[in-house]
């Protein structure tokens, strides 16, 4: 969709902006370009709606040469949000959105209605915020409005620079967020100007990470973290690239244990013979849609504890009376700092991983570790994760205690993925 070849601009007093950029975004694709201010990212980016003009080489949009293209249908036909937003002080939010689509011929009345269906996307009701003025609204509505106004004319490419730099960094995930859910329905060929790695991180399909008006490395996140290409690319990204991963490895499912899973109206003695069969201190517990419900540990299965006062015998206690809930899950795929997120909003010692209700295992903070260090080892080979066998110093055996705990030097674990004072 959109090519550079041998792309450069120089200016007047010998400074080059970008020297020789050769890259390729395909159609669909979100590519951030990432790097300090003044290494040329923006330039590159405003040679593409030729707000700024290259010395040498050619830039194709659509397999046409811009260069011979009218510069201000090619804009009109380019999506283009900056950080300053630039939204029309003197319009309303719908008039703003609306300024594309009115510009390229289409009647007023038609116009507002496409702008109308745009804040809607971007998660602004227009007939709450449509008649309201720019300095009516906070910094990530502006931002919104900036994103449903590019938006407008339907524009196959999308040019963004630092769009949310300028927002606190609670709106600025949430603006991300909403980001991601529009690319993934919308499918724009995005440029995405930042300096914020974590950020080019999270939003790009691939990065291309500029040194001094050059690209050092154009690659996926996940390779770009795992196997910087130069010394100077990994400088940038940071000796803690390994926790960045987190943003871009997802939860397979190899990566997940498989503990022993139990129903709510499972008779409470047989649960506590199938754990104790398997050797098991705990067992997941799920409804009888099979949807999480949350964990049982077995000493509470067996012996006096498996009679509930209520019930008339032993026999009758299910293992409803002795579940305790916990709904700390995400889906397959999801990355692995989502995962760490929840383990640690929940406090707990593993989380269940689902495919839409269906309960498919759980992930432990060990599972999890190992399959950081599976994704990277992976992407240094350039191999699939499967295929990555780990070598693992073993620590000291510790045996548990008659709490289930396993207890080390700083450290109290509950298996079962409750806090201390419920396990």
């Amino acid at each position: 969709m959109i090519r550079f070849e041998h792309v450069t601009k120089s200016y007047a007093d010998g400074t080059t902006a970008v020297d020789d950029l050769t890259f390729e975004v395909a159609e669909g694709e979100l590519v951030t370009l990432v790097g300090p201010s003044g290494c040329g990212k923006t330039t590159t980016m405003k040679m593409v709606n030729r707000l700024i003009e290259p010395t040498a080489g050619r830039i194709l949009l659509d397999g046409e040469d811009i260069s011979t293209l009218d510069p201000v249908r090619l804009r009109r036909r380019i999506g283009y949000v900056i950080q300053q937003v630039g939204l029309f002080p003197h319009k309303t939010v719908l008039d703003n959105t609306a300024t594309v689509p009115h510009l390229l011929g289409r009647p007023r009345k038609q116009a507002r209605a496409r702008a109308a269906e745009l804040l809607d996307l971007v998660g602004l009701d227009p007939s709450t915020y449509g008649d309201r003025y720019p300095d009516q609204l906070s910094g990530g509505q502006r931002q919104r409005v900036g994103v449903a106004r590019a938006l407008a004319a339907d524009p196959p490419v999308l040019l963004m620079d630092e769009p949310f730099g300028a927002v606190d960094p609670v709106v600025r995930e949430h603006l991300q967020n909403e980001f991601l859910r529009l690319q993934s329905t919308l499918r724009k060929t995005v440029l995405f100007v930042t300096h914020d790695i974590e950020e080019a991180v999270r939003l790009g399909d691939r990065i291309a990470v500029y040194g001094a008006g050059r690209i050092e490395q154009f690659d996926t996140p996940a390779a770009v973290l795992g196997a910087p290409a130069t010394p100077y690319a990994a400088a940038f990204v940071g000796a803690d690239r390994g926790l960045k991963r987190l943003s871009v490895t997802p939860v397979e499912r190899g990566d997940l244990e498989q503990p022993p899973v139990v129903r709510l109206d499972d008779p409470a003695a047989q649960a506590a013979a199938r754990l104790a069969a398997d050797g098991a201190a705990w067992a997941v517990v799920l409804d009888a849609d099979g949807a999480l419900y949350g964990w049982v540990p077995a000493e509470a299965l067996t012996g006096a504890a498996a009679t509930h006062p209520a019930e008339p015998s032993p026999q009758a206690a299910t293992v409803r009376a002795h579940a305790r809930p916990m709904d700390a899950h995400v889906p397959l795929g999801a990355p692995l700092r989502q995962a760490l997120s929840t383990m640690l909003q929940h406090d707990a010692g593993w989380i269940a991983v689902q495919d839409g209700d269906r309960h498919l295992g759980v992930l432990t903070p060990a599972r999890l570790h190992t399959a950081l260090r599976r994704s990277t080892t992976a992407d240094a080979a350039n191999v699939p994760r499967t295929q990555v066998a780990l070598d693992t110093v073993p620590g000291p055996a510790v045996p548990a205690t008659a709490d289930g705990h396993v207890r080390t030097p700083g450290t109290v674990t509950a298996p079962a993925g409750t806090p201390d004072d419920d396990a």
